[in-house]
C-alpha cells in the first residue's frame, strides 16, 4: 500500500470517520453496529487491505471494552474457544496469501464478494439466535459442547482473518452458554482483544498493515473516541429493539452494495 491510497475525497473521509465511530459505539456498549464498519470499509479501500486497514481501530476500540470490562471475563470459556480460533485465523492467513499471490483485481473481486456474502449470512444468523439459544449447550454431553467450542472458534477465527466478522457468530456462542451479564461482557471483550491482536502481525506480513495505513488509523483516534463515548450516552436512552432494526438495516444495505459493486 502507498501513501496515495490514503488521499480520500471530502466524501471518503466521511465514510471513514463513519467506520471509526461506529467501531468505538460497538465497543462501548452497541455491539452490533460492529458489523456496520466491514462492508464500509471494504467499499472505501480495496477488499484485499480493508481488513488488516480496519483491524487497528478494532484493537484500539477493543482495549477500551478490556479497560472497562476486564475484571468479570470467565476464563475457562476463552481457553475452550480460543485454540482453535488461532487455527482458523492462520487458515484464514494462507487463504488470503494464496489469493493475493494471483491476479490482484481478481483478487479483489474473490474477497469482495466474500465479505458482501459473509455478512449477509451473518445476518440470516443473527435472525435465527433466538431459535439457536432456546438450546442449553451447556447441558450437552462434554463432548459435543466441545465439539461446538471447536466449531465455532474454528469458524470466527478464519472469517476473522478474512473479514474481521466473526463477532455475531462468538456472541451466539456466549449467550448459549447462560453466562451472567457482567461475565459475558467481559469474557467477549477479552475474546475480541485477544483474537485482534493476534491477526496484526498475519495482516503486516500480507502487507494490509504499513506505516501509512497506521498514520491513517492515528487520525481516526479520535473519532473512535468520540463514538464510545457517544454509544454510552445513546445505549442509556435508546430501545434495544430499535436499535437492532436500524443496524440491521444499515448493515444489510452496505452488504447489498457490496455485492452490486
Amino acid at each position: 500500500m502507498t501513501e496515495e491510497l490514503f488521499t480520500l475525497s471530502p466524501s471518503g473521509w466521511l465514510l471513514a470517520c463513519i467506520c471509526a465511530l461506529v467501531v468505538g459505539m460497538s465497543k462501548a456498549g452497541l455491539p452490533g453496529l460492529g458489523s456496520v464498519a466491514v462492508p464500509l470499509m471494504a467499499m472505501l479501500f480495496p477488499p484485499t487491505w480493508s481488513s488488516g486497514i480496519l483491524l487497528p481501530l478494532l484493537v484500539a476500540g477493543d482495549f477500551i471494552g478490556v479497560f472497562h470490562f476486564n475484571r468479570h471475563a470467565h476464563w475457562p470459556t476463552l481457553l475452550r474457544l480460543l485454540p482453535t480460533a488461532f487455527c482458523g485465523i492462520v487458515l484464514g492467513f494462507f487463504l488470503m496469501r494464496h489469493l493475493l499471490a494471483g491476479d490482484f483485481e481478481r483478487a479483489n473481486h474473490i474477497i469482495k464478494l466474500s465479505i458482501g456474502l459473509l455478512i449477509l449470512a451473518l445476518l440470516l444468523l443473527n435472525l435465527a439466535k433466538d431459535s439457536l439459544l432456546k438450546c442449553d449447550w451447556e447441558r450437552l454431553p462434554h463432548a459435543v459442547n466441545w465439539a461446538l467450542a471447536v466449531f465455532f472458534g474454528l469458524l470466527a477465527g478464519i472469517t476473522t482473518q478474512v473479514a474481521n466478522a466473526a463477532g455475531p457468530i462468538i456472541l451466539i456462542y456466549l449467550l448459549s452458554m447462560r453466562l451472567p451479564k457482567e461475565r459475558f461482557i467481559g469474557t467477549s471483550a477479552w475474546y475480541f482483544c485477544i483474537l485482534n491482536c493476534s491477526k496484526l502481525p498475519f495482516m503486516v506480513g500480507l502487507g494490509s498493515i504499513n506505516w501509512h495505513s497506521l498514520y491513517f488509523n492515528l487520525k481516526l483516534l479520535p473519532i473512535l473516541l468520540a463514538g464510545a463515548l457517544l454509544a454510552v450516552f445513546i445505549s442509556a436512552r435508546m430501545k434495544e429493539k430499535h436499535f437492532s432494526k436500524l443496524v440491521f438495516g444499515l448493515t444489510l444495505i452496505a452488504a447489498v452494495k457490496l455485492l452490486l459493486g
